[in-house]
């Protein structure tokens, strides 16, 4: 009975632990998110595309996603090589050519009563000195941004709102993964982890404290 009692404040803490760390309501942003392509893997841009200057032969993508940051926003899907995107494209002096990769998300993704329009790979040309903004304006337009210049709408997609706070419970769906490789941002529908991890916490630390107790007892006596 003593091991019990000095147990219980443990035990009273793990379930609160587990109580607090239990699934709570998550919110994200619906945006369009910019990434670059780097070998055969797409990785979040860490500049905006106003600011981006990409070289002749670069691979750039955006993607219509609902996230909370860049671990979980959806990567651009298609097709994502150069050669193929911009093989009716020349090369020109004076110039550059961008291949982009525009995935307008999926029906989840999107607004209410908006339908995200076909996933599109453009080849743009530009001067040399063009930023990224310059190429989409020139393929994809029309654009929209907000009063912050952030980027709202490519293509007229979605006609309204920009950036809005959004709620991410909802149903995994499924995405159709790029050419050639896997898309880590899928993800499928099984039993939540968190109540069986909890409940094994609890039990390791209450076998921990029931020791610790037998413990101190066999060293007094």
């Amino acid at each position: 009975m003593t091991a019990v009692r000095r147990a219980a404040p443990v035990l009273v803490a793990a379930l609160l632990l587990l109580v607090c760390a239990g699934p709570a309501g998550a919110t994200g942003y619906r945006y369009w998110s910019f990434w670059e392509r780097t070998g055969d893997h797409w990785t979040y841009a860490t500049q905006g595309p106003a600011s981006a200057r990409p070289d002749d032969g670069t691979v750039q993508g955006f993607r219509f996603t609902v996230g909370a940051d860049a671990a979980d926003a959806g990567r651009p899907r298609g097709t994502a090589d150069f050669d193929t995107i911009c093989a009716d494209t020349p090369a020109k002096s004076g110039s550059k050519r961008v291949a982009l990769v525009l995935d307008f998300g999926t029906s989840a993704d999107a607004p209410s009563g908006e339908t995200p329009p076909e996933r599109r790979a453009v080849c743009a040309r530009v001067p040399s000195g063009a930023s990224t903004a310059d190429a989409l304006a020139a393929v994809a337009g029309p654009l929209r941004y907000d009063t912050n210049a952030l980027l709202c709408a490519i293509a007229g997609y979605p006609h309204k709102g920009c950036g809005e706070q959004v709620s991410t419970d909802r149903e995994p769906t499924a995405t159709t993964p790029e050419s050639g490789s896997s898309d880590s941002s899928e993800s499928g529908s099984g039993p939540s982890l968190g109540l069986p991890i909890g409940v094994g916490v609890v039990a390791l630390l209450a076998g921990a404290a029931i020791w610790q107790s037998r413990r101190r007892r066999d060293a007094s006596g």
